[in-house]
């Protein structure tokens, strides 16, 4: 499912949307009212909506499905590297964030992670959606303080962007171990996503550590 409120675009996006393997377009709004009405009609895996609409802006569109579809998630796309809306999408529950210039296989890398549970942030936005956690929030010392040494290192690795997988590879353990090491960090921290694990690494000096 996708929204914004730009016909051109949007009618680009289904067309693009359409030609990418493994990806069925339900459907597509013109505002955010619309978008909620559409995920509750169709129940679909991704959301893919513009930051910057008219009326109900994408933050409160994320907000707003996220409350009330879980199992709906959801990826911002913007124009605009503005960081409060950066933020407040991230606060409401994006799982990816997306510049409008991304190609169809970055859009397409972005959608796939969603469903699965995974963020993704475009390199040009990671550096100001850190940059605004950071700013917003002081680093919480007792939850670093509380991380063991692989649980630092995973971290560190996960702000570098590496997947599971990469992970595993990296640490030469298995992948399933990785999946507990994410899980306890995240336990620790109070992280929702991977999204927030990178703005938190940050935060705490762990991503230069």
């Amino acid at each position: 499912m996708l929204a914004d409120d730009q016909a051109v675009v949007r009618e680009g996006l289904v067309t693009l949307l359409g030609l990418l393997p493994g990806i069925e377009v339900a459907g597509a709004a013109s505002d955010g009212a619309e978008a909620v009405d559409l995920v509750a009609e169709h129940h679909p895996d991704v959301l893919l909506v513009d930051l910057r609409m008219p009326g109900l802006d994408g933050v409160r569109t994320t907000e707003l499905v996220r409350a009330r579809h879980p199992g709906t998630e959801v990826v911002v796309l913007t124009t605009y590297t503005d960081d409060d809306s950066l933020l407040g999408a991230l606060r409401a529950g994006a799982r990816g964030f997306l510049t409008k210039d991304a190609d169809a296989e970055a859009i397409a890398r972005a959608l796939r992670s969603a469903a699965d549970g995974q963020s993704t942030v475009d390199a040009s936005l990671q550096e100001r959606l850190v940059g605004a956690a950071a700013r917003a929030a002081p680093p919480r010392a007792e939850a670093v303080e509380g991380l063991t040494a692989r649980e630092v290192e995973v971290l560190r690795l996960i702000a570098a962007g590496l997947s599971n997988t990469e992970i595993a590879r990296t640490l030469v353990v298995g992948e399933a171990t990785v999946k507990t090491h994410v899980n306890h960090l995240f336990a620790k921290a109070g992280l929702r996503d991977r999204a927030q694990a990178v703005a938190f690494a940050y935060r705490s000096g762990i991503a230069n550590g």
